[in-house]
């Protein structure tokens, strides 16, 4: 070997090669969009947002009272409301109703206005999961700590970095039918929200709000079978692997989400009932154990009050 011929430098190493595949697959449509060229402040915007929701926050309002904030939620939530539904519209018109293929779509990477709506609204939608982290920043404001669970704070983390993946490379494609159904889940959602805002005389109305863990559920099976044809799918251009990982996703959120509805709604209602059910016996022991007399006159103050209700209906 002559030394001197001095041999390049391979760069055969793992990360040199995730490095270039990430630079060299990048979309250069939208990488000179906010927030889209580089992850750094992403990260630095969620390192901030975990310190605040689980150390400095709790911290700083454990001495303080609860912030109102009734206004303030109602404006959010309608903007919310509002951007929802035009990502909605978006998703549908620049792709969905004619454009693309519900069995594989691949990302259409040209400049074409159908390719480049999708993309905006895929940029769109990554601008709505940052602003997002506000909900949890609100409950810890209000000290409503219960709120921030680890399924919240998991959900509201990760979201914004899919976000960030799909502007970043894959501005449009099979993947994005995920953020017209999120979307749509988001249109009820912070509707339900505005409304639980505005105070008591509302508040009775919203009976449904187990109903929007039930669409979040259906939201993710929908997107799960949606995805995971793609692997079934030998010529379609739409990565697998991206494909593989929504899938991955999609299946733990089915899992979460469904844990949280059978914890919330099932157990809890179950656990009410045997306490109903519990108190009625023991006031029928009670009763039993009363005098004649005392029957009688609880019998009487029974039916007057029963007599007082449906004068008053």
């Amino acid at each position: 070997m002559n030394p001197d011929v001095i041999s390049e430098p391979t760069s055969n190493g793992i990360m040199d090669r995730v490095v270039k595949f990430f630079v060299d697959n990048q979309d250069e449509r939208t990488k000179e969009w906010f927030l889209s060229g580089s992850i750094t402040p992403l990260i630095m915007i969620l390192v901030t947002y975990l310190y605040f929701c689980l150390y400095a926050g709790p911290r700083y309002m454990a001495k303080r009272k609860p912030f109102k904030l009734e206004n303030v939620l109602i404006a959010y939530n309608a903007v919310q409301v509002l951007l929802s539904i035009v990502l909605v519209y978006e998703g549908i018109e620049g792709g969905w109703r004619k454009h693309y293929n519900y069995s594989c779509q691949p990302v259409d990477y040209s400049r074409n206005p159908v390719a480049m709506r999708m993309a905006r609204a895929v940029w769109m939608y990554y601008m709505c999961k940052v602003v997002e982290l506000l909900d949890t920043v609100f409950f810890v404001l209000r000290k409503k700590q219960n709120q921030v669970s680890f399924l919240h704070v998991y959900h509201h983390t990760l979201m914004p970095v899919c976000g960030f993946i799909g502007v970043k490379y894959f501005a449009g494609g099979h993947g994005t039918l995920l953020g017209v159904i999120n979307s749509f889940i988001h249109v009820c959602m912070y509707a339900y929200y505005m409304l639980a805002a505005m105070g008591p005389k509302v508040q009775k109305y919203l009976w449904w709000k187990r109903y929007l863990t039930v669409m979040q559920i259906v939201q993710f099976i929908i997107v799960f079978f949606h995805t995971v044809q793609v692997q079934f799918q030998p010529t379609c251009g739409y990565p697998k692997s991206i494909a593989a990982l929504l899938t991955l996703n999609a299946g733990l959120f089915i899992y979460m989400f469904s844990s949280f509805y059978v914890h919330s709604y099932i157990r809890k209602s179950n656990s009410a009932s045997k306490r109903i059910a519990k108190t009625g016996e023991e006031n029928n022991n009670q009763l039993e154990c009363k005098p004649k007399d005392a029957v009688q006159a609880n019998t009487r103050s029974a039916v007057e009050a029963t007599g007082e209700v449906k004068k008053d209906l």
